[in-house]
């Protein structure tokens, strides 16, 4: 029997600034009933002070690696999925990896928006099937509050800022990561993007009043996409698993809109106890929302030995993914 990769350590940091809907209000044409309504979110944390993508990152990553009994000596790899990086170079994982003393590990990021944690595990994935000795975190962080235009009120009520980690090591038990699945359109790129801080467009006066440097969404083309794309992810994992609907023992997707989540879990045919939503809470982190919604299912006592998992993602890019594990 192969190896397989498991987890044996999640955490997550939330910012202690939690910004509500009717604090919104205040500053855009919006009010609580219309945003929870199109959206679902109640609040989101942002960050205040001097907290950056690697604070919140390194705060997420020692507490898995507390759960996982791992020192950072012990990591051979630091993954970290963000589209929010505290600067171009060097990576965000470099610099967890400083602030963590991870010195013997490698340390990459990989920029694939909300699909990021699932794109992370895969990799943490094919490296452990080779060498399950080997310790590789996995994170998703994220600034997004930084990165929206706080007078645009049909993107600045959706995002917030957080981090979620885990730590997989390998094993030849019956469970682990079974399998990923990993898609790509980048020819629907404008539908959303956040365009101005790379070196495509340079940062010249008239691109800031473009407001470029801003993520941009086309909201209902995006919705349209996303529902397909979780739904096939999502049947594309079962079928590589011989799974049914009934196997799933919990659903963590993406925490992008609620109406996305519904329409996926009609389409699923899952009762609510086995699809876990959070977004109330922190709306959308991208890639820390189904670390930050694992961690918080792991330390409510959630999950148990042997439950069947499914992970969706769907982001920016376009990607999207799957992941099937048996925890």
């Amino acid at each position: 029997m192969p190896s397989k990769a498991i987890i044996i350590g999640t955490g997550s940091h939330l910012p202690a600034r939690i910004v509500t809907n009717q604090e919104l209000e205040k500053i855009v044409e919006t009010s609580d009933e219309w945003i929870k309504t199109r959206s679902g979110i109640s609040e989101r944390h942002i960050v205040s002070g001097d907290e950056t993508n690697s604070f919140l990152a390194v705060n997420a990553a020692k507490k898995a690696l507390e759960m996982a009994g791992v020192a950072p000596g012990e990591l051979d790899l630091v993954i970290v999925a963000t589209l929010t990086p505290d600067m171009p170079m060097p990576s965000t994982a470099c610099l967890v990896q400083k602030e963590l003393g991870a010195l013997k590990a490698g340390a990459m990021d990989i920029s694939v928006t909300c699909s990021g944690f699932i794109y992370g595990l895969s990799i943490a994935d094919k490296f452990i099937r080779d060498n399950r000795k080997m310790k590789i975190l996995v994170i998703g962080s994220e600034v997004l509050s930084k990165r929206v235009d706080w007078q645009d009120r049909t993107t600045c009520v959706l995002f917030g800022d957080g981090a979620g980690a885990a730590v997989l090591t390998g094993t030849m038990e019956d469970r682990g990561i079974l399998s990923t699945h990993l898609h790509a359109d980048g020819t629907l790129w404008e539908l959303l993007s956040l365009q101005a801080l790379g070196t495509a467009l340079p940062l010249e006066p008239d691109i800031f009043a473009q407001g470029l440097q801003y993520i941009k969404m086309q909201g209902k083309e995006v919705f349209k996409h996303a529902v397909r794309a979780l739904e096939s992810s999502a049947w594309e994992a079962m079928k590589a698993n011989s799974w049914q609907t009934d196997d799933i023992d919990m659903l963590f997707s993406h925490q992008a809109n609620i109406r996305i989540l519904e329409f996926l879990q009609e389409r699923l045919r899952l009762p609510d106890d086995k699809v876990f939503i959070n977004i109330h809470k922190y709306g959308n982190t991208s890639a820390a929302s189904i670390p930050i919604a694992l961690d918080e299912a792991n330390r409510q006592g959630i999950l148990h030995p042997g439950m069947k998992l499914l992970f969706v993602a769907f982001g920016g890019g376009f990607t999207w993914g799957s992941l099937a594990m048996r925890w």
